[in-house]
């Protein structure tokens, strides 16, 4: 089957090659078994069986966004009710709210039930232009609804269009059944890292690596479980304070580390040092109602490649639209459009 989109304003790309941003003013796109066989501005000899009207739109490749927190059952509304009466992040999640308030939700649901609730979430973000999304679990915190959240990711990959990489992060926070944090890192490296890499449902492995959350002995714990079971590491740092967690990242050789709000000069080098992407999330910062932007400048400036991404949640982050999140990394993170796109 031979399809053509013609009509186009341009087609605005990143060339690596290059480094920049290229427009290309084009007439149609030829994609002949889901695969673009020609760019061009003119059509000869061709027995089109689709045709698609761009209407003067520009076309661009689809975006990914490399965080996200997609397997949830509820949002965190009152989380909001509490923020804009002045409460903290961690205070809110010092009196039940944040991660924990999630977690009930989430093992209450039935798979079913979830499996549609985020199947029409990505309907909504692939209308945004995102085509590839990372989807982590980390709102059951038992091996059970861990491998549930991992299995939706699954099902979800396999009957959609868009492309989704699983990441397992049992080290999201601690259950509250669970009084013993030392305990809850034993049953993290010891039941469900090898669990999920027996069932080949994850690639990464995410650790929330806060004051108050996991620290670094137990970070590296769980970093070194993952690795022996054939997963990659990505690590949340420095969102709230600087706990040196970015110069971690590098020291654990993780592909990328995440928020950076905090980060000092030295742990952003020695992350680019180590090759690891620098992911900030603008749209958190602005729905926590913070001005502690991650200084994306400063980042560059110090090496680091950068990825941009939405971090959607159902409590810190409900934008899952992508050109909003890079609009506001150049308003306030220091990016420039170029920057962004790229």
């Amino acid at each position: 089957m031979i399809t053509r989109i013609y009509n186009i304003k341009s087609i605005i790309t990143y060339n690596p090659d290059l480094d920049d941003i290229v427009i290309e003013n084009v007439d149609s796109i030829i994609i002949k078994d889901e695969r673009i066989v020609s760019i061009e501005n003119s059509v000869k000899d061709l027995s089109i069986d689709y045709q698609i009207d761009a209407m003067q739109a520009i076309i661009t490749p689809g975006f990914i966004d490399s965080h996200t927190h997609l397997i949830f059952a509820s949002n965190r509304s009152n989380d909001f009710l509490s923020r804009v009466s002045g409460k903290s992040y961690t205070k809110i999640a010092e009196s039940g709210g944040g991660i924990k308030s999630s977690i009930k939700s989430l093992r209450d649901i039935s798979k079913e039930k979830l499996f549609n609730k985020c199947l029409k979430d990505i309907n909504n973000i692939i209308k945004t232009g995102t085509t590839t999304i990372e989807a982590k679990s980390g709102y059951g915190l038992t091996l059970e609804d861990e491998i549930k959240s991992l299995e939706i990711i699954k099902e979800l990959n396999e009957m959609n269009s868009m492309d989704i990489v699983p990441t397992f992060m049992g080290a999201h926070d601690f259950p509250p059944e669970i009084k013993n944090k030392d305990e809850y890192v034993s049953l993290i490296c010891d039941e469900m890292i090898p669990e999920v890499s027996g069932k080949e449902l994850a690639e990464f492995c995410d650790v929330f690596c806060e004051e108050g959350y996991f620290n670094h002995e137990q970070t590296k714990k769980i970093c070194n479980a993952a690795r022996i079971n054939n997963l990659e590491i990505k690590l949340h740092v420095d969102e709230f304070k600087d706990s040196s967690g970015a110069y971690l990242a590098g020291e654990l050789n993780a592909t990328s580390a995440d928020h950076l709000m905090k980060s000092n000069v030295k742990g952003l080098k020695h992350m680019a040092k180590n090759g690891v992407i620098a992911t900030i999330l603008p749209g958190t910062t602005l729905f926590l109602g913070m001005n502690t932007y991650a200084n994306g400048r400063q980042i560059i400036d110090a090496g680091c490649d950068i990825a941009l991404a939405s971090d959607y949640n159902p409590g810190s982050c409900t934008i899952y639209s992508l050109p909003i999140i890079m609009a506001l990394s150049c308003l306030y993170c220091g990016l420039s459009v170029e920057d962004a796109f790229k």
